[in-house]
């Protein structure tokens, strides 16, 4: 029926096409002059005004030609010819002599390949007619289109696809999910080949579109996304406005579901049993419970709460945000002998609740959590907590302090024992019963040396010794009077010797360790021994002090410079204690005012007109002072040392020191002679010489103008080492004096400097001639180095003068 239907079309379609043919046969159109061709062709001048005879219209091929044969397109004719063959028809353009191809004689074109609209919908073109033999245009050249006639040969299609959809769940009837839209290739200005009509394949009993436009909308008011989360929609798009025969395309859209708040939490169980032992801590997790929500993402989070006043109290319900399971804790200590089993109501809520669908009912749900306690064997509570004891210090050794009493909690209600953690007593001052639990003291007791004692007890099971509880203990140690007073400080005091009856010269007070509760109260009076004292008498003031007042009229220091005063004080008691302390008394020497200004003891001088601070600030004085003359002594050296090596940095002789006896000269360290001439001026010695030998006067020598050689030096009685002997000498008693000096315990001297050296060897081993035969004035001019040996020589050459004169 199809191939029918097809082959009908396309014979419409040729007659068609044969009609606008035949009626371009008809239209003749009249052009003056040249009109299109190609200008000055002498062919169309040499007439003048030509009479166009084109005879054609706009031609059309139709689309997808499937024949054997060339399809017929058109043909092109000019009036001129007269059907002897002498015109030639001939065209040019888009696909001439390719696609269209065209008779020289008759003028028919022809298609010689299938057209597709979609792919090029119209050809440019065109024609001539030429003189067959001169070749010359008898018509001007003129254009034409062939126009690909549209079949529908292109079926709609979804571009767009695959489609995802989303819509909320119980959405109304007619809620817009997406739109869908097709496209069609085929000519939309011609037939109804382009126009395109929406159905829903599959999915129709959930959802419609919109014929024209694509719109999925919902078709009912029930979707559930818990029953079905995701629909597949299969649309079809029918071109030829959805006649018969018509094109169709399809595709599948994936419509998803979204959720709502639209169920409650609900417990999987109605009872929960957990267990856990009485001694667990608070904090301890017992177990996790959780309500189930057939909702996704926000809506079903939840909270969860204790309902039940005992839960409250001891349980606490906290939500994990990740599982959202309600975790249940311990919030108060369990006691297995107290309460064995709990329950607790334990509810869960929505977060976020949509106020739309509350008619659907609450949304929260409650379960029962059963807690059972388990029983441990736990150790022995002290009972009463009271940890404060008292007991008088003088208690016997043995009396009892308290009781302590520790009961086995569990019910089995094991016997109990105690002791004394001895860390906490390692003295052993108390004792424990290990079966009554009484404290007694097992040492004397002193409060003044130890007035509160903290020991820990020990109460454990009989039989289980590793059950065991601790109890801090605090015993207060109670005063009594077991201690006399005694005078404060070892009172001195001074009286003038001119002092008049009744004045005052001292006020004492006393010290006692006991503390009575009542408080100290004091008396004071003189010792029995001092009764017949007529100089001084004592005045109790009421407030725990008293006054020493002078009895007559003047003292003497020469006859008696110092007073010993016995004074008996006693305490309030129970039982009354007493002690006599002694006030020394210094007679002194006064001035008008009543300053004291001398007194016989020294010490009592210094002690009555220096005070603490006064001493103190003394100390820092002198220290201050010593540590100036310390900083001065270290500069001085310092500068001394600086300038010893400015004024003898020439000196290179050696002094060795030996720390040491033997080793020879591997235990030796040379020391430059500029530390030991450092303190001995040379220049004093010139200056006094002027320039000659120690001792002697003499006028200066110039150096000589060439070297000699120095004789042999050959020791005579005569010769004068005072120099020497005074220059060690000094040395000597400067190094004893200065601290900082290391000892000389030799002198060496080298008489060979070098084979290197610019001046002849000084040496006179080889040289036989005597003294008195060279001129040594040279060695005043070669330097600070050899200005003593200089001087020497001058002064031995002097007194030779001398002996031959």
């Amino acid at each position: 029926m199809a191939k029918g239907l097809q082959g009908f079309l396309w014979t419409v379609l040729l007659l068609f096409c044969a009609l606008q043919e035949l009626g371009s046969w008809a239209i003749h159109t009249a052009v003056e002059g040249p009109g299109l061709g190609e200008p000055g062709d002498p062919a169309l001048l040499a007439g003048g005004r030509v009479k166009r005879g084109w005879v054609w219209n706009q031609f059309f091929v139709v689309e997808e030609y499937t024949g054997t044969e060339p399809l017929y397109v058109g043909k092109i004719h000019s009036d001129s010819d007269e059907g002897d063959g002498s015109i030639k028809y001939t065209i040019s353009g888009e696909g001439a002599g390719t696609i269209f191809l065209i008779d020289e004689i008759t003028g028919d074109i022809h298609a010689t390949e299938r057209l597709d609209r979609e792919q090029k919908t119209f050809y440019t073109l065109r024609a001539q007619a030429r003189d067959r033999q001169t070749d010359q245009l008898l018509e001007p050249e003129s254009e034409f289109i062939i126009k690909v006639q549209d079949i529908n040969d292109s079926e709609p299609r979804f571009l767009e696809g695959p489609y995802i959809g989303s819509v909320a769940e119980l959405s109304p009837v007619g809620t817009s999910v997406m739109q869908v839209m097709a496209s069609d290739a085929d000519d939309p200005t011609y037939g109804s080949s382009a126009r395109v009509v929406y159905s829903v394949l599959e999915g129709e009993q959930h959802f419609t579109v919109d014929s024209k436009t694509g719109v999925i909308r919902t078709a009912v008011a029930d979707l559930d996304r818990e029953t079905q989360d995701r629909y597949e929609v299969v649309i079809r798009a029918t071109d030829m406005a959805g006649q018969l025969g018509g094109l169709s395309g399809s595709t599948t859209v994936t419509i998803v579901v979204t959720d709502v708040n639209d169920n409650p939490p609900r417990f999987p169980q109605k009872m929960y049993q957990f267990s856990i032992v009485e001694t667990a801590p608070v904090g301890t997790a017992i177990g996790r419970v959780k309500a189930e929500d057939s909702d996704v993402g926000e809506n079903t989070d939840m909270t969860y709460q204790v309902k039940d006043e005992e839960g409250v109290e001891m349980f606490k319900v906290t939500t994990d945000s990740n599982t959202q399971e309600a975790v249940i804790t311990v919030q108060k200590p369990l006691d297995y002998e107290s309460k064995k089993v709990h329950t607790v109501v334990v509810e869960a809520l929505n977060k976020f609740v949509d106020p739309r669908f509350v008619d659907l009912g609450t949304f929260r749900d409650q379960t029962i959590v059963r807690v059972s306690v388990l029983d441990v064997d736990e150790p022995p509570e002290f009972r009463p907590p009271s940890n404060l004891m008292e007991v008088q210090e003088d208690a016997h050794v043995g009396s009892v302090v308290g009781v302590v009493t520790a009961l086995d909690p569990d019910t089995a209600n094991h016997p109990v024992r105690y002791a004394i953690d001895r860390s906490t007593d390692a003295e052993r001052i108390f004792d424990i019963d290990a079966k009554t639990g009484a404290i007694v003291t097992g040492k004397v007791l002193d409060r003044e040396t130890a007035g509160w004692h903290n020991i820990t007890v020990l109460a454990m099971e009989a039989d289980n010794h590793s059950q065991v509880s601790r109890a801090s203990l605090r015993i207060r140690i109670l005063d009594v009077n077991d201690n006399p007073p005694e005078l404060a400080t070892p009172y001195e005091a001074a009286v003038c010797e001119d002092a008049k009856p009744g004045q005052l010269i001292q006020t004492i007070s006393v010290v006692d360790r006991d503390e009575p509760q009542s408080g100290h109260r004091f008396y004071f009076t003189l010792a029995p021994e001092a009764t017949n004292n007529h100089h001084f008498s004592l005045l109790d003031i009421q407030d725990n002090t008293a006054a020493v007042h002078t009895q007559r009229v003047g003292f003497n220091r020469q006859e008696q410079d110092v007073y010993l005063l016995p004074i008996l004080v006693v305490d309030s008691g129970p039982p009354a204690l007493s002690s006599t302390g002694t006030l020394t008394i210094r007679v002194c020497g006064c001035d008008s005012t009543g300053a004291i200004q001398s007194c016989n003891s020294t010490a009592y001088v210094v002690s009555a007109t220096l005070s603490p601070g006064a001493l103190i600030a003394l100390l820092v004085c002198v220290l201050i002072l010593v540590v100036l003359v310390l900083l001065i002594l270290t500069l001085k050296r310092h500068h001394k040392s600086h300038l010893t090596s400015e004024d003898d940095e020439d000196m290179r002789d050696n002094v060795i020191k030996y720390n040491d006896e033997g080793g020879g000269e591997q235990d030796t360290e040379a020391y430059d002679m500029s530390a030991l001439r450092s303190l001995y001026d040379f220049s004093e010695i010139k200056a006094g010489d002027g320039g000659g030998g120690p001792g002697e006067g003499g006028p200066g020598r110039n150096p000589a103008s060439e070297l000699h050689a120095l004789p042999q030096w050959v020791q005579s009685p005569d010769l004068d080492f005072s120099v020497f002997r005074d220059y060690i000498c000094r040395k000597v008693e400067q190094a004893d004096e200065d601290l900082s000096v290391p000892p000389y315990d030799s002198f060496q001297t080298y008489a060979f400097e070098g084979s290197d050296s610019p001046v002849p060897s000084l040496s006179s081993i080889n040289t036989w001639s005597s003294g008195s035969e060279q001129d040594f004035s040279y060695l005043g001019g070669w330097g600070p180095r050899f200005r003593q040996l200089a001087a020497l020589y001058a002064g031995r050459r002097g007194d030779e003068d001398g002996e031959e004169s």
